[in-house]
């Protein structure tokens, strides 16, 4: 199986292109909306409707977890699909997310303010003042949205196998482009180990979400994989009710097909 992903600048028809492309070589297209609907059947749907691609309030960042709980389950949800087969992903930090498969090509798709402004106007029949505001307000909440979730610039071009600018490349050549990238022979298909390791950052992201939306410390609470459906669970708890109610929690977490739970409970003091 392979994996694309597109990013691109608003007002660039960088969305156009990543639909395109997606039927050209027949792959499944996840956009926002796809993954909404995949994030629904998988139980995440509340969340995910409440992580868009931007970086959170600075309260709510530094005085709740509820972000890293979404940015978990988004990216889960990513993981989740992309174990499905081809596909074509938009955006949502994918080109990190795929990054470490060398089956995945990254495309990024530019365009100047000027022409980005121009589109903007026409596709949206809007003013020149209210299309530079959302324009300006895209690349803001893109920008922080890859910070905070990876500490990484969007723009970065290390990030990226392709940079297309459409102020030169009419939509047909920008697909056409990316297609013949896709195929390649530099871009190998992935194989049964990229598959196990995807299930594995799948469920990983999965219960990392669930240690931080039921307050467990990582500092004193660990799990590692027996196989890609066991997973082990240890660390040090207060209280036998504890150790039951956190096996509980994370044997509940979907993926999980047997859960050894070895936490320790030790009655002293856990302060360091």
């Amino acid at each position: 199986m392979y994996f694309i992903t597109i990013s691109k600048m608003l007002g660039t028809g960088g969305e156009e292109v990543a639909k395109e492309v997606s039927k050209r070589l027949n792959y499944a297209y996840y956009g926002e909306e796809e993954l909404r609907q995949v994030a629904a059947e998988t139980g995440f749907i509340s969340d995910v409707q409440q992580l868009e691609e931007r970086s959170p309030d600075f309260f709510e960042r530094y005085f709740t977890e509820k972000p890293a709980i979404y940015l978990g389950r988004t990216q889960s949800v990513i993981y989740e699909v992309a174990k499905q087969g081809n596909a074509v992903f938009s955006g949502r930090g994918s080109q990190l997310l795929l990054r470490v498969f060398d089956c995945a090509l990254h495309v990024l798709v530019i365009g100047s303010r000027k022409k980005r402004i121009e589109q903007v106007m026409t596709g949206n029949r809007v003013d020149r003042e209210v299309a530079e505001g959302m324009i300006d307000r895209s690349d803001h909440d893109k920008r922080g949205f890859l910070k905070f979730a990876f500490d990484k610039d969007w723009l970065d071009p290390k990030l990226y196998d392709l940079i297309l600018n459409t102020d030169k490349l009419s939509l047909e050549s920008a697909v056409r482009m990316i297609v013949d990238a896709a195929n390649s022979t530099e871009i190998k298909a992935c194989g049964a180990d990229s598959v196990r390791l995807l299930g594995r950052l799948c469920l990983t992201r999965r219960i990392e979400s669930t240690f931080l939306e039921e307050g467990l410390s990582k500092s004193r609470i660990f799990f590692d994989f027996e196989n890609e459906t066991a997973v082990r669970l240890y660390g040090v708890v207060t209280t036998p009710e504890e150790k039951e109610r956190i096996g509980n929690v994370l044997g509940a977490v979907r993926g999980i097909g047997k859960l050894k739970n070895e936490l320790t409970v030790f009655t002293g003091s856990l302060e360091m």
